[in-house]
């Protein structure tokens, strides 16, 4: 059974010079998109009463809410549904925010990335500082709580200094939830053949990661897994599903979904995807050593960790006889750290986590 669901919507009125993503800046498409985008949701869809129900991009906001609320409405829902929308801060106004909340949206996430006007036009974003600040203003007053920021830290000429300002400007602002996400030049992006000046190095980076857990953890914010902060128990409840490795419904082009113990993954162009009765492109059912392995992955990227109980009983093994080797090697090293229910990454674990997994598969 999946409860939660994802939902692409792969329209952008410009491309971020980091964003490797699929998305396209024609909306020409956009009606007939979403037309297929509905029979996908009624030939695949099972009733489930959802958990949570995520619309992301691409640009989300370029839909109307009226467009927003119709999808909802194809899933069944209820009162403790978390339903997000990501938005772009320059799309929308009050009305707007206003019209989303009366569709049953209940949480928002916005695409800051930072503060600094100099910064956001060299990476391409369409908005500034001030329409950030002005649209959590306007969520607030059309009657939305539980509203999430995500920064992104290493950017072209950011400094340590930099990045924590802008956290500190976001915790003034009272908000629910806080993403960082370290900047990675990806294969498909502007940046990955156009290379950008004075990007900080990798040391630089770890220092702003570091120093942006202390900062936010000062400010009441709760660190539930490597990327994600919340307060007041304000989580995630989609995230957390992907990180407890549960399954979910992926609906829209480049979707990915897991369901019934297979990972899929659709059509990620225009043509193949309005042109195909059945979305997914790829599928994949993965083994039990593979559904292991991911539980590890996931499970580590939470700052709980893992539960070794649970493990063990779900994959009839013993996980500490398992991987002894591998277990004594990063507790020694203070880069694992033995729980009372298992084991999770340090914060120097953190920082090098991509090597450390890796040792556990095989």
């Amino acid at each position: 059974m999946s409860e939660s669901v994802y939902i692409h919507i792969p329209f952008c009125k410009s491309k971020c010079y980091y964003c490797s993503f699929v998305s396209f800046c024609s909306i020409e498409d956009k009606s007939e998109y979403l037309k297929s985008l509905k029979k996908e949701i009624l030939s695949n869809y099972e009733n489930e009463t959802l958990k949570t129900l995520y619309i992301g991009g691409g640009t989300p906001s370029i839909l109307t809410p009226c467009q927003i609320g119709e999808l909802i409405k194809l899933f069944k829902t209820d009162g403790s549904t978390e339903i997000t929308v990501e938005l772009n801060p320059e799309d929308i106004d009050y009305n707007y925010l206003n019209e989303l909340y009366n569709t049953g949206v209940n949480r928002l996430s916005f695409g800051c990335q930072t503060f600094n006007d100099d910064i956001l036009k060299k990476i391409n974003r369409r908005h500034n500082s001030k329409q950030v600040l002005k649209t959590v203003e306007n969520a607030y007053s059309a009657g939305f709580t539980n509203l999430s920021l995500d920064f992104i830290y290493g950017l072209p000429s950011q400094t340590v200094d930099m990045f924590i300002q802008d956290l500190q400007q976001a915790a003034k602002l009272n908000l629910a939830h806080i993403s960082l996400y370290g900047l990675k030049i990806e294969e498909g992006c502007y940046f990955f053949n156009n290379p950008p000046q004075n990007l900080p190095d990798d040391d630089t980076q770890a220092d702003m990661y570091i120093k942006a857990v202390e900062t936010l953890s000062n400010s009441g914010y709760k660190q539930y897994e490597v990327s994600n902060f919340s307060k007041d128990g304000l989580y995630s409840k989609h995230n957390m599903n992907y990180w407890n490795n549960g399954e979910y419904y992926g609906f829209g082009i480049a979707a990915h979904g897991y369901k019934n113990g297979m990972r899929y993954e659709n059509f990620s162009t225009i043509k193949d995807y309005m042109s195909s009765s059945i979305k997914i492109k790829a599928s994949h059912i993965l083994t039990t050593q593979e559904k292991l392995e991911e539980e590890i992955f996931l499970g580590l990227r939470k700052t709980e960790g893992i539960n070794v109980a649970s493990i063990n009983k779900k994959y009839s093994i013993n996980f500490e006889n398992k991987y002894n080797k591998i277990l004594e090697k990063y507790l020694g090293l203070n880069l694992l750290e033995k729980t009372s229910s298992g084991y999770k990454l340090t914060l120097q674990g953190v920082l090098v986590s991509n090597v450390i997994l890796a040792d556990f598969l095989e």
